[in-house]
């Protein structure tokens, strides 16, 4: 009976120790899994999340472009969240990532990555404003106002008529009568010219006869 108990006992402490181990075992093993070294890359910029290092100041990360850093080695505390603009480039760049965990090697991270040349983008087609034209236009002659208000041309050399080179030709037929007229200073108001004379003739012998009969009378 003694001897039962005792190694119940006996087993009862191998079975402690052993959970204790893997306690141990266990708890140990928890930041492993919580360590995240997150990054991503792209033609222009690289992106870091660290997640879940610890307290440790310890901790380090270092970014490098074609073996220039990019990032210096920089300590950080559990996590780290940076985004890290490229230098522009025509050719694809390697990227190189080195994470020191504070709790190990086996913590940490060297990875590598590559960083394509961004796609230039092509300006819309701009409309081409005209220049405009700096000749002076050409002057025009203004033509002068005539007196009458209306635009004068310049005049032109007349030509000879046919009567001006002609010499004139006496005509043989007689000219018209009123031709005859006008050259003999007779007109159509002659006869009543003439009518009214003959009156004033008639009135003054009428008035002769009248005042030599009164003398007559009274002699």
């Amino acid at each position: 009976m003694t001897l039962f108990r005792g190694s119940w006992r006996r087993r009862s402490a191998l079975i402690t120790v052993a959970a204790a181990g893997a306690l141990s075992v266990g708890l140990s093993a928890t930041p492993a899994f919580a360590h995240t070294p997150t990054w991503t890359v792209t033609c222009s910029e690289v992106s870091l999340d660290l997640t879940a290092y610890g307290n440790s100041d310890k901790n380090t990360v270092t970014v490098t472009v074609d073996g220039k850093d990019l990032l210096p080695t920089t300590n950080f505390k559990n996590d780290f969240h940076k985004k890290l603009e490229l230098p522009a480039h025509k050719s694809e760049l390697k990227i190189h990532l080195s994470v020191k965990a504070a709790d190990g090697d086996q913590f940490s991270k060297e990875d590598d990555k590559t960083a394509p040349v961004c796609e230039e983008s092509t300006p819309p087609p701009s409309t081409a404003t005209p220049t405009p034209s700096e000749t002076p236009p050409e002057e025009t002659a203004t033509p002068t106002p005539s007196p009458t208000g209306e635009t004068s041309e310049p005049s032109k050399p007349s030509e000879p008529s046919e009567s001006d080179s002609a010499p004139a030709v006496p005509s043989s037929q007689p000219s018209p009568a009123g031709d005859d007229l006008a050259e003999t200073g007779s007109s159509s108001a002659t006869p009543m010219i003439a009518g009214a004379a003959g009156v004033v003739l008639a009135a003054g012998a009428g008035i002769v006869w009248a005042a030599r009969k009164r003398r007559s009378a009274q002699s």
